[in-house]
């Protein structure tokens, strides 16, 4: 079981890092800020924080799943 939770964090883990890159660096950006100094694009925030938040329970759950526990 211990080692079906670690495979199973790593690999949410790692889809969360690819969403939060994706998200960040290489998908199209999702909105178009004007303002008196400029045009700028941002990216999607909630794509970004999705991916965060599966990056970090990801590897939360490996983490605890592999450590030694004191009996």
């Amino acid at each position: 079981m211990r080692v079906l939770l670690i495979i199973l964090g790593l690999i949410v883990a790692t889809a969360g890092g690819v969403i939060l890159y994706r998200a960040w660096f290489v998908d199209a950006r999702t909105a178009v800020v004007i303002s008196d100094s400029g045009i700028r694009e941002i990216p999607s925030y909630a794509r970004i924080v999705g991916g965060l938040a599966m990056l970090i329970v990801g590897a939360a759950a490996a983490f605890l799943a592999a450590r030694r526990r004191r009996v």
